[in-house]
């Protein structure tokens, strides 16, 4: 590929006023689930002035950013009962400085998951926790044009809405001098203690039990994966969802994440050989709304469900967006709750020991993330990103499929969809007839002809 990734520098972004450095933040059982994980993106811009002062203009907007977001330029510590907290002190965030040959639109033509990757600096270091920085951000500058804002985070820290909203607020401070949206920092409602005292409790058991078996799962590695994004617009949305409802049934219509994640379910489930039923999915919801949390909640609210493929037949997608409503109807107040009960006993009994959570080591993720607002990151009057790019690391088990937010932020039923499969897989789930009975050739991040995507992939 033309486009070669060149690293210039290494440096710690630090906030510009000091900090109390004896501050602890204890992270809460729905943070400790996600240890195993990362989160990255990718933020594309058309243009960025070739010049030294772009880039400092960043910088400095970043360290005023990190006087309100002081958890991300801490560190990893364990407390005396052996939970993990972040120290608030003024370590910082690294950041990375890079340049890249062509022009950020050329790149977008041609870019692979592993090229994409050396756009977005990452590193484990587990073992030095009080060095290890959770956060780091990489700015590549392309020699023709454009800008690429990489990003990655401890998925226990953050997940997917505090790292877009992080990287929104850091585009406010750069262009307007302020936070439209500051974070908060509350806790997560406490689990209750000797239950309900208004009514007999029984545990809600279809989440408990998803994240117990999670805990004596092997993890299965499949090898070389890579990643195709097919971009769907209203029109095309409308359709999937007609197909996803339920002959005979005008009460209940389908939501827009049921019926694209049953078409994908299906999909990857034929890619994968499934001749009969479909391969086990584990679905992620934010239940910020459930828990009566604000939007601006920063820390982890994605819950997960896990879904049976079982006897359902992969032709029609009605029975599966039905098996996806149905156990995410589990993801209430009271079905989340009885979670965080749940995890707070087994990290009391445990303390540091136990097995790890691989929320989806031997099934196929799809996760919500339609809620996010990527295209709102706008640090130059005017010029939005083009393109934005999510991961969660490690894949594991039978792939990933994440739904998100329409392309440039059109708030419509529009949807791009992200799935990551073995190399192979992915190949044969190109050529779905199903898939490709919504596509067209349009290119996603052609500027001229976004706006009349059917559907499109891009790997």
């Amino acid at each position: 590929m033309e486009a070669e990734v060149v690293y210039l520098c290494k440096r710690t972004a630090v906030s510009s006023l000091s900090m109390w450095p004896g501050e602890l933040r204890r992270l809460s059982v729905l943070d400790c689930t996600m240890e195993p994980y990362s989160l990255r993106a990718v933020y594309y811009y058309p243009r960025c002035p070739p010049t030294a002062g772009t880039i400092s203009k960043l910088k400095e907007s970043l360290a005023e950013l990190l006087n309100t977001y002081r958890p991300v330029a801490g560190r990893l510590h364990r407390t005396a009962e052996g939970r993990w907290a972040i120290k608030c002190n003024e370590a910082g965030v690294r950041m990375v400085e890079a340049t890249a040959k062509g022009s950020v639109e050329e790149w977008l033509q041609k870019v692979e998951r592993a090229q994409e990757m050396k756009l977005i600096f990452w590193e484990d270091m587990y073992r030095r926790s009080d060095f290890w920085s959770t956060f780091y951000i990489q700015l590549t500058q392309f020699e023709r044009g454009g800008l690429a804002i990489g990003i990655s985070c401890a998925h226990m820290q953050a997940d997917a809405a505090c790292l877009s909203a992080l990287v929104t607020a850091w585009a406010d401070m750069n262009l307007l001098g302020k936070m439209l949206s500051p974070p908060c920092f509350h806790p997560l409602p406490p689990p209750r203690v000797g239950g309900s005292p208004t009514r007999q409790h029984s545990p809600s058991r279809p989440l408990v039990d998803h994240y117990a078996s999670s805990m004596e799962s092997e993890i299965h590695e499949t090898g070389r994966f890579a990643t195709a994004t097919f971009a769907f617009s209203d029109e095309t949305v409308k359709s999937i969802l007609a197909e996803a409802q339920v002959a005979g049934d005008s009460t209940t219509s389908p939501r827009v994440f049921a019926a694209l994640a049953a078409l994908f379910w299906a999909a990857v489930s034929r890619a994968k050989g499934k001749d009969h039923g479909l391969v086990d999915m584990a679905v992620c919801m934010d239940a910020r709304e459930v828990l009566n949390l604000s939007k601006s909640f920063f820390g982890n609210a994605m819950v997960f469900a896990g879904v049976r493929g079982g006897e359902i037949g992969g032709g029609r997608l009605e029975a599966a967006a039905k098996a996806i409503a149905d156990a995410t109807k589990a993801i209430d107040y009271e079905g989340v709750t009885d979670l965080m009960e749940w995890l707070d006993s087994r990290t009391s009994e445990e303390e540091t020991g136990g097995p790890a959570l691989m929320l989806c080591s031997r099934r196929l993720l799809c996760a919500n993330w339609e809620g996010l607002d990527p295209h709102l990151a706008t640090f130059e009057q005017g010029v939005g990103p083009i393109h934005v790019s999510y991961y969660l690391e490690p894949v594991t088990g039978e792939g990933q499929i994440l739904v998100l937010p329409s392309p440039r932020g059109e708030k419509t039923l529009g949807r791009v969809v992200a799935v990551t499969l073995p190399e192979a897989q992915l190949g044969r789930l190109r050529v779905d007839g199903h898939i490709l009975g919504y596509q067209t050739k349009t290119h996603p991040n052609d500027p001229e002809q976004g706006q009349h995507l059917k559907a499109d992939a891009r790997t």
